[in-house]
């Protein structure tokens, strides 16, 4: 069942589409993307800058924790009043954290973290949180498997591209860089650190930083990519399509039931990231829905009625700080 599109005056059915194709290949040229689209290059090239500005669309290159055997943990902080904003600001500038959201009447702090190097994780549970004296208190869940989300991306739930169109759009690996494995040499740094500040760098771009060889890069960037030690995504603004209400669920089910339930709510339209996890609850979700009345629908609906489910606490997001990048202006 396809999402039903409520731009609400802000987006038409092409910037979709446009969003969506970037979520297929964010590194296509604009010819291409016009070419799937039916539309000059020039008309892509002015869609997305209109996106860039107002909708906070950025193309970044993202490390895929759970293919490179990275741990990955979601951080539930309650703070004392007036200093959450704050305390989420900080933790947003860290390199190490995404989705970072203010819930609970913005008292509480809901944050994903992947930390990139050996005791950097240690470092922000046993070191920073602990010391600070407006986080009342820390539980962190061990993300144990994805279910949803990641390189598969939310927009691909609207259907607005349809099967030969992905199939165009689809990137294409020659066997050399899909025969090595998933992981990231210090060599790469450069590299990583130019595309995960914009994921379309050129590669002239790229060369310069890292003072290889042009066809060098190339045959790096799509050894990464092939092993899926590196994914490129799309951040927006979901509110610029109609659903401006996100919610972190934690669900509780029986173990026997976790897995079932993990891959049913994969396929629910209003799911945008789905993992199991090791903690108080077993599954944790990203909900993204139009309003209060569209996530009360769901949860009376959809998730209610899924058999195995046998407790769900919400977290609405009041503000979203960061989600795959920090920009301190309009988040």
């Amino acid at each position: 069942m396809e999402m039903e599109f409520h731009a609400q005056g802000k987006l038409d059915g092409l910037d979709l589409q446009l969003l969506s194709a970037l979520e297929v290949d964010g590194r296509a040229s604009f010819s291409k993307l016009g070419g799937v689209l039916g539309v000059s290059d020039q008309t892509v090239a002015r869609r997305y800058r209109r996106l860039s500005a107002e909708a906070g669309l950025r193309v970044v290159a993202v490390r895929d924790a759970e293919r490179l055997g990275q741990d990955q943990w979601m951080l539930r902080l309650r703070c004392v009043p007036d200093s959450a904003t704050v305390i989420a600001d900080a933790l947003a500038k860290r390199p190490d954290t995404y989705w970072i959201g203010l819930g609970a009447g913005g008292t509480e702090i809901v944050c994903m973290t992947r930390p990139r190097h050996p005791g950097d994780h240690d470092d922000l549970l046993l070191g920073k949180l602990p010391r600070t004296p407006s986080v009342v208190e820390i539980r962190a869940q061990q993300l144990l498997h994805r279910f949803y989300g990641g390189p598969t991306g939310w927009l691909r739930k609207f259907g607005t591209l349809d099967e030969e169109q992905i199939a165009v759009l689809t990137p294409r690996h020659d066997a050399n860089a899909t025969a090595g494995p998933a992981r990231i040499d210090p060599e790469d740094e450069p590299l990583l650190a130019v595309l995960e500040r914009d994921g379309r760098a050129t590669y002239p771009e790229l060369q310069r930083a890292t003072g290889r060889s042009e066809s060098a890069v190339k045959r790096r960037l799509a050894a990464l990519l092939a092993s899926g030690a590196v994914y490129i995504d799309v951040e927006y603004h979901s509110e610029f399509l109609g659903y401006p209400l996100a919610a972190v669920l934690w669900i509780t089910t029986a173990p026997s039931a976790m897995h079932a339930v993990g891959e049913a709510l994969a396929t629910h339209d209003e799911i945008a990231f789905a993992s199991a996890t090791a903690g108080p609850s077993h599954i944790v979700v990203t909900a993204v829905v139009r309003g209060t009345a569209g996530l009360y629908a769901y949860l009376s609906g959809p998730l209610g009625r899924l058999e195995g489910v046998q407790h769900v606490e919400a977290t609405p997001f009041m503000r979203r700080v960061k989600q795959l990048t920090y920009q301190h202006a309009g988040r």
